[in-house]
């Protein structure tokens, strides 16, 4: 049994890693969006982002080296990401469940990021086991899982309710968004479940890790819990091919839309991307742009629909 558990938790992983290549592929290769080019740019200098200023300020900016400001640009990223500072600022009420939701997600990652070193440790270097200091890392890591699921469920729920009483979000709310929600409260709750039913017996996260690694030493595992780590690995596997990929989009939003303020130089990247995108034949349904699939966006937009009688 624990051996097809593995299998099922290693192929979760995989499809998971997969997905997300694929998606970072599809963004990445998307044509070029209009920009907002909205400042402050947080990846501007300090002394310009503070006023909403840009590097076009300089004189002859185009004759010295830019410096991009990481650091800027991570204490805006690591707020939004962690805290949900966007949602805290403009819809309170949606933040209180949105936020214990994504926060128990993230105590989860950090969890299993930790228990799977302990586990490697345990199996390379058991004597640094011995310490008070491995008592700690597994507190850590346990009492932070718990409390991600738990988190998890209570936020999903939160949401799912959210969903279903709200009458504004209405319009916003598809049966994937209901099921999706379902899938998470479920997956978690089960997990939650599985770990307490039967405790005294089961000889814990760190020993299934370990077999996960090593595959010997098969241990004892309630069947609410194999229930929960085979949903878990369903989700993990299901996640990057759905809208829930957000994740990912998220970077490409910011950094190629909202915040793109890179220079079209000539025989630059972004002037051979538009020459391709002008090769394009649009159908766009609108009469004016008379996009009808045998024009390029070159005969498109060399034409002037205010002048030219419709076809």
């Amino acid at each position: 049994m624990t051996v097809v558990l593995s299998a099922v938790v290693y192929a979760g992983g995989l499809v998971f890693l997969v997905g997300c290549a694929l998606r970072i592929r599809q963004y990445s290769r998307a044509p070029l969006h209009l920009r907002w080019e909205l400042y402050p740019v947080p990846h501007e200098a300090p002394e310009r982002a503070k006023h909403g200023g840009s590097y076009f300020e300089e004189l002859d900016w185009w004759k010295h080296t830019r410096h991009y400001n990481l650091s800027g640009d991570l204490r805006f990223m690591i707020p939004e990401m962690v805290f949900l500072k966007g949602l805290w600022e403009f819809n309170r009420k949606l933040w209180s469940r949105s936020f214990p939701f994504h926060f128990g997600l993230y105590l989860l990652i950090g969890s299993g990021g930790l228990l799977g070193a302990s586990a490697l440790v345990s199996i390379w270097h058991p004597v640094w086991t011995a310490g008070g200091i491995w008592f700690v890392i597994h507190a850590i890591y346990k009492y932070a899982g718990l409390a991600g699921a738990s988190l998890a469920v209570l936020g999903s729920l939160g949401l799912l309710i959210r969903r279903l009483t709200d009458d504004n979000l209405t319009n916003y709310t598809a049966p994937a968004d209901l099921f999706n929600l379902l899938f998470f409260s479920t997956t978690f709750s089960l997990l939650l479940t599985g770990y307490f039913v039967n405790a005294s017996r089961f000889p814990g996260m760190l020993a299934f890790t370990r077999h996960l690694i090593t595959f010997r030493s098969t241990p004892w595992i309630p069947d609410l819990l194999v229930a929960g780590i085979v949903l878990l690995a369903i989700l993990t596997a299901y996640i990057p091919y759905t809208h829930m990929s957000h994740f990912i989009g998220k970077y490409f939003t910011y950094h190629s839309i909202r915040w793109d303020d890179a220079v079209n130089f000539p025989g630059g990247k972004i002037e051979k991307r538009f020459a391709e995108y002008l090769t394009y034949r649009p159908t766009w349904s609108a009469p004016h742009i008379r996009a009808d699939g045998t024009k390029t966006w070159a005969d498109v937009v060399q034409e002037n629909p205010a002048k030219e009688p419709h076809r």
